[in-house]
């Protein structure tokens, strides 16, 4: 495959898997190709080889003879992937408080900054789109884990966490204040090399974010 197909099939790759985290593409909605070459702008070699690269990340069901389908929801899928992101993201926060350097306490500190900041903004009334709100998350859940020093763990967080988020893009929900108080206990935790303490903030933090989820389900 020449650089330039294999840009073209990134791109698209990118934006179809955004579509599905942000909702733009509803759970359990068939992806039919040629409806897809128009949308995306996109040959169908390049949009079967994506749908296929998706099917294997695990945000495109495959059913035999059936084609391609955007995945489904369900709760017991959410607390599955809530449960991953408990073991996988506190074995790498700990392993990124061992190796982390002065750059890691930097990032960390610009993305707790960034994430408190648009949070007081929106406690104060202004409108922030929830896309950019959990962006600013993101980034804060990567900091924390970014000098866990394994690109393979880091990649199951990003594939997880991606997964888990689009169910409050879906949801149309996100539960601020409290989610602060317990991001700030684990960025002092973090900042602390304090792994026994971080570790279990976040613990607490993705359980209540969890059972937010269900409640509003």
């Amino acid at each position: 495959m020449t650089s330039a197909a294999t840009t073209v099939g990134s791109s698209v790759y990118l934006k179809i898997k955004s579509d599905i985290i942000t909702g733009a593409l509803t759970p359990g909605k068939k992806l039919k190709l040629d409806a897809l070459k128009v949308q995306y702008s996109a040959s169908v070699s390049t949009l079967r080889e994506t749908l296929n690269r998706l099917a294997s990340d695990g945000f495109v069901d495959a059913p035999e003879q059936r084609g391609f389908l955007v995945r489904t929801m369900s709760n017991e899928d959410l607390i599955e992937l809530s449960n991953l992101r408990v073991l996988l993201q506190c074995a790498a926060l700990k392993a990124s408080l061992a190796f982390g350097d002065e750059n890691w306490e930097g990032n960390l500190v610009s993305a707790h900054h960034k994430l408190a900041m648009t949070g007081k903004k929106i406690m104060a009334g202004e409108v922030v789109s929830l896309e950019r709100q959990l962006h600013y998350d993101w980034e804060f859940h990567f900091a924390l884990v970014r000098a866990c020093n394994s690109r393979h763990m880091i990649a199951v967080f990003q594939n997880i966490y991606e997964k888990y988020i689009g169910y409050q893009l879906v949801l149309r929900n996100y539960r601020w204040a409290k989610a602060l108080e317990e991001q700030h206990l684990m960025f002092g935790a973090a900042l602390a090399r304090d792994a026994e303490a971080a570790t279990e903030h976040l613990k607490s933090h993705l359980r209540k974010s969890l059972s937010f989820s269900l409640a509003a389900n």
